[in-house]
């Protein structure tokens, strides 16, 4: 089955699932010039969007090949080789949030992203990747500007579902067409600074979030927020020290949603200088 993603131009928003001590709300513009709003508990850490990314109209990703050669026993090595169009990588991507965010030095990359887990950034269009025998996979990669932020464009990304065979063959699985979330940002340890402030980030695949849909809960620590808009967020106020944060796919009433990627809980340290 082809896969048919819904992709929104990205705008930001938060509803507040707990009861509200006190709340601030400021507009915001997003890359189509339309308006978010952000509403915030009285705890101390807060999700802000994050407005005015620069924006990066027809940027394409596409996976030139996938193969497979015998790494051990049990095992195969994976090489992806991508093809990257109207993007450059490398390249430090030119805006005000690369000021204040956690930014790479060596520039824009591709999130490669296996199963979920933790992403290995790609500063050239291939990866290899040990995987072992007889088990079957997700592969989400997409494009990221040097801060991290993912890039939203329809064909800014790729998602593939496939199997290592028992004789370490390369197999294609069907992607299914439920809902998916995969988690990006925040990631790893942040020392000083970049403390400040954290980039929540996640990749959406067949779903689109809304006031009255599907919707995105965010808990960091103890603070929980509902996102009913897919954009990138600014976490300030958290902590120093090991902060958790758990990323869930709700349905208009708050439950989460059935599929194989909904939830995902991720720890990160923030480090006194």
């Amino acid at each position: 089955m082809k896969l048919k993603s819904q992709i929104m131009a990205f705008a930001a928003g938060a509803f507040v699932m707990a009861s509200l001590a006190s709340c601030n709300q400021s507009g915001t513009t997003t890359e189509d010039g339309t308006d978010g709003s952000v509403e915030e508990t009285s705890s101390p850490i807060s999700v802000s969007p994050v407005a005015d990314s620069k924006a990066f109209p027809g940027a394409a990703l596409d996976i030139a090949s996938i193969t497979a050669s015998p790494a051990d026993d049990d095992s195969v090595t994976l090489d992806v080789k991508y093809a990257v169009k109207n993007f450059t990588l490398t390249e430090h991507t030119e805006d005000h949030n690369a000021d204040h965010m956690a930014n790479s030095a060596e520039g824009q990359h591709i999130h490669f992203i296996l199963d979920n887990e933790p992403y290995i950034a790609l500063y050239e269009p291939e990866h290899s990747a040990k995987v072992k025998k007889g088990t079957e996979h997700y592969l989400l990669s997409f494009l990221s500007r040097s801060y991290h932020e993912s890039i939203k464009e329809p064909e800014a990304f790729k998602l593939k579902r496939f199997k290592i065979t028992d004789d370490g063959k390369y197999e294609e699985l069907e992607v299914p067409a439920d809902a998916a979330l995969f988690y990006s940002r925040p990631k790893g340890d942040y020392v000083g600074k970049d403390t400040e402030n954290l980039l929540l980030d996640f990749y959406l695949v067949n779903t689109e979030l809304s006031a009255s849909g599907n919707k995105v809960k965010a808990q960091i620590n103890d603070t929980t927020v509902t996102l009913d808009q897919w954009g990138p967020y600014e976490i300030k106020g958290a902590p120093k020290g090991d902060v958790t944060v758990k990323l869930t796919l709700v349905d208009a009433e708050g439950n989460e949603l059935s599929g194989d990627n909904t939830s995902i809980s991720r720890d990160v340290k923030l480090i006194d200088e």
